[in-house]
């Protein structure tokens, strides 16, 4: 899976006119073909794995609190109840027994320059390859938020990575989500239930 996530990161970043790196252009785009595919907000169920005992790998259960403001019926993993090691098994059978699309969203580490942006793909994602934990695969459809570099300590990385810069990503994607469906809404699609 993180192959094919590296294999995305050229197409999700932009340099605008002032040189500023723009991490969404992919993104938005990804978001917009799932939403014609699944219009149905009743048929998403967003996967949002993390701790809020880390600030890095918060990126999940901040952003799970985000769509649960905005009304997305199904989410699992919030700052309330954070979908983390210990639990992202039993919610991995849970979703995939009761929705048809599992959007599984994670923090991720990468290289320096790509840090706030987000890698994107059609498939599983696979939580905890930064610590090195085994848990099992998870989702239609992966989104990782590159919350900051590779180290050769990744665990120390996540603890000391920035709030703001984590905030900011998950408002950012919870904002890119809504937005996509909102537009999907709008147009007409003949995309038929799970497919």
């Amino acid at each position: 899976m993180m192959e094919h996530l590296k294999a995305c990161i050229g197409s999700i970043e932009k340099k605008g006119e002032n040189g500023q790196l723009y991490a969404d252009f992919g993104l938005n785009a990804f978001l917009s073909r799932i939403a014609e595919k699944h219009p149905s907000r009743d048929e998403i169920l967003f996967l949002c794995i993390g701790t809020d005992r880390s600030t890095g790998d918060s990126f999940g259960p901040l952003l799970g609190t985000m769509l649960r403001a905005q009304g997305w019926p199904y989410v699992v993993g919030t700052l309330d109840e954070p979908c983390d090691a210990y639990r992202v098994e039993q919610a991995v059978r849970a979703a995939i027994a009761e929705h048809a699309v599992v959007i599984a969203v994670d923090a991720c580490l990468g290289k320096a320059q790509s840090v706030g942006g987000y890698l994107v793909a059609e498939g599983p994602l696979k939580p905890g390859q930064a610590t090195g934990a085994n848990l099992p695969e998870a989702g239609h459809y992966s989104i990782a938020g590159i919350v900051n570099g590779m180290s050769h300590k990744p665990y120390m990385t996540l603890q000391t990575t920035p709030l703001h810069r984590v905030l900011q990503m998950a408002s950012g994607l919870a904002d890119a989500i809504e937005a996509a469906w909102k537009d999907s809404a709008k147009k007409p699609t003949n995309a038929r239930y799970g497919t």
